[in-house]
């Protein structure tokens, strides 16, 4: 009897934002404005192409994401807007949310101008503060000229079991109010156009890359494949011995950075541990090493493949699967893990080679009093979860290089 009312108030709740906007018909609706261009002129849009003069002139487009439908359970709305540089230099790419607007209220305005709030802000309030997600990303701050690509991406999800009734129907109701408000506006003025119950206006620019401290490292991206020499701190040409492959795990390093981040080959570790064994372990792997290292960690794990927002998520019994989304902060690092944990959850993301193994590896972070957080990747999916404690995984280091060492031959 709970489980039939349980299902007619969520039945009742989407028919209410059925009431209150359309079923949903397209994807986002793009309009693209040349920063070059002297008219402006609406297009639909899904590449960029860039051709940076030898001044470095800096060139920007104006991306408008229109959402007229969203409710519980909507599909996934997702868009990729392919940057190519056909330019003679290297382009620094960015971008910066310039307004964000939900529904109608004046609390949910938010406008770069002000300087209330900054777009990192920004961007983790609308990732994570509203039962509905919104996230973007590029795929890197950088293209080389002439042949190299990048991508911006944004997602838009709301699932139907997100474990936030009550804000599912404080929305709901938000909602049906906003679209009668629209309505009624336009009874009154015939002129008047309806708006879309979210609106995101985002600057996309580009420029010639300059190095300063807050440049991306492009020695350094994340992915970037190293051969180093753990004992004697440099760089190799082949691998052997003490020359370990590795791959770079920071998101976006930066020029200021002094170290890099490096996970080495998970190949290269065949002995298994026990948690409890973990600390043994992990000494008897690293004692000859010179260079600094630490743990792996749930954190480093999910840093790295949050950026794809389109596939990486978290697994909750009895609630909807829901992206892992933007992480640009330790605080929302913490409290996904804590909210994975509270719902017997886990996080699944599409197999990155340096970080797949078919046989578990533990990260240094406890799940529960009998578990703790480990990776292992299956058919299709990585899986990071909750491990027994007895069970045996690899125990893998990561290093925290300097650069002045990876650039010693």
């Amino acid at each position: 009897m709970n489980r039939r009312r349980k299902l007619k108030l969520k039945l009742n709740l989407i028919t209410m934002f059925f009431l209150a906007v359309s079923f949903i018909s397209v994807t986002l609706a793009w309009f693209i404005y040349s920063g070059l261009a002297t008219v402006q002129t609406e297009v639909n849009v899904k590449a960029w192409y860039i051709e940076l003069e030898k001044e470095g002139e800096k060139v920007s487009n104006n991306i408008v994401i229109s959402v007229d439908d969203i409710y519980p359970g909507m599909e996934t709305i997702t868009e990729t807007v392919n940057i190519k540089n056909l330019g003679d230099s290297v382009a620094a790419v960015n971008y910066n949310i310039k307004t964000a607007r939900i529904l109608g209220n004046s609390e949910n305005y938010y406008d770069a101008n002000t300087g209330a709030i900054s777009t990192i802000d920004l961007e983790d309030k609308l990732a994570h503060e509203y039962p509905f997600h919104i996230n973007m990303n590029l795929s890197k701050n950088f293209i080389l000229e002439k042949t190299d690509e990048g991508t911006f991406n944004i997602s838009v999800s709301w699932p139907l079991d997100s474990g936030t009734d009550e804000l599912d129907s404080f929305w709901g109701t938000e909602a049906y109010k906003f679209q009668l408000e629209e309505e009624k506006a336009l009874e009154l003025d015939k002129n008047y156009q309806i708006r879309p119950s979210i609106q995101i206006v985002i600057s996309l620019t580009a420029e010639q890359y300059v190095e300063t401290e807050t440049s991306s490292d492009m020695k350094y991206p994340l992915g970037k494949q190293i051969i180093f020499d753990v004992v004697n701190k440099k760089q190799c040409s082949q691998i052997g011995g003490n020359c370990i492959r590795m791959n770079v795990i920071d998101v976006n390093n930066r020029l200021s950075d002094e170290k890099v981040t490096l996970i080495p080959n998970l190949l290269k570790f065949d002995e298994l541990a026990t948690y409890n064994n973990y600390t043994a372990q992990y000494q008897n792997v690293v004692q000859s090493w010179k260079v600094e290292n630490r743990p792996l960690t749930a954190n480093d794990i999910l840093k790295v493949v949050s950026t794809d927002i389109y596939n990486s998520k978290i697994i909750r019994e009895g609630l909807s699967d829901s992206i892992i989304g933007t992480l640009n902060n330790e605080n929302r690092v913490q409290s996904l893990l804590s909210n994975s944990s509270n719902g017997n959850g886990y996080y699944i993301f599409k197999p990155l080679e340096f970080l797949k193994s078919s046989v578990c590896y533990w990260t240094n972070t406890n799940y529960d009093n009998e578990r703790a957080m480990a990776v292992k990747t299956g058919t299709d999916v990585t899986k990071l979860y909750g491990e027994s404690k007895n069970t045996e995984c690899k125990v893998i280091p990561v290093i925290t290089a300097l650069k002045e060492d990876l650039e010693k031959q």
